[in-house]
């Protein structure tokens, strides 16, 4: 097994928060956003000294994968949820990653390829300011939020959404605009994540049903995703097919 294994709930709470399903509904209407052609990903934060010398994300021994198991994996699920999780064919890392002196690697991106002509970019870094950033472009609509990862407040999470804009007749000028849609919630999607783990514990222990298989499946295609990157960093920006 190449890399390591990330937790299938864990990695990205983020799904858990309503949010997602009201931009799901957007994505999924052929009317305002169409058919998905274009995402971008961004996680990046600055990483202190301290972070950079001694935090186990750092250290091959602990954590070899460095930004790309950590920052690029929400990446990766943020693209994958966007595409309903269908696997691109091909993983095409940038050149001239940021490594340390250890080899582990501290920023680094991604271009990753559908058959039908989708393509999503990512870029993951320590060495940058805390940037979570996530667009989808369609046919028909766009889609933006600034901090996918975790919401800017906890009760409330916002996302923009455009649809059917053009310039205006004299070019100075979008319409119509882009509008801003805010989604509250009683709890913040990390307990919300917990609330449905134990929802599973519960529907397994008292009502005999199976594991659902879908959050390990999940975690796979980010795994399979993340392990193209790796081998295309590893061959010098060579195209890499994504096995699942």
């Amino acid at each position: 097994m190449r890399g390591c294994w990330r937790p299938a709930h864990g990695r990205h709470h983020g799904v858990h928060h309503p949010r997602t399903l009201k931009m799901r509904e957007f994505l999924s209407d052929p009317n305002r956003f169409g058919q998905l052609r274009m995402i971008n990903s961004v996680f990046s934060f600055y990483g202190s000294p301290d972070f950079l010398q001694n935090d186990i994300r750092v250290k091959p021994d602990l954590d070899g994968l460095g930004v790309l198991g950590d920052a690029g994996w929400y990446c990766i699920r943020s693209i994958l949820w966007a595409n309903d999780y269908d696997l691109p064919e091909t993983a095409i890392a940038f050149p001239n990653p940021v490594k340390n002196e250890a080899g582990v690697v501290l920023s680094c991106g991604a271009s990753l390829h559908w058959e039908d002509g989708r393509i999503a970019t990512l870029h993951c870094s320590f060495l940058a300011h805390l940037t979570t950033e996530m667009t989808a472009i369609g046919t028909k609509g766009t889609l933006h939020l600034s901090d996918f990862v975790i919401p800017f407040e906890e009760s409330s999470a916002r996302f923009t959404i455009a649809t059917n804009s053009w310039f205006n007749d004299r070019v100075t000028g979008w319409q119509p605009l882009p509008s801003e849609h805010m989604v509250s919630t009683d709890l913040p999607q990390d307990a919300l994540m917990v609330v449905e783990f134990s929802r599973l514990v519960r529907g397994i222990k008292s009502s005999g049903l199976k594991p659902d298989v879908k959050w390990p499946i999940i975690s796979r295609k980010t795994q399979a995703v993340l392990d193209a990157i790796k081998t295309s960093l590893e061959k010098e920006s060579q195209p890499v097919h994504v096995a699942f």
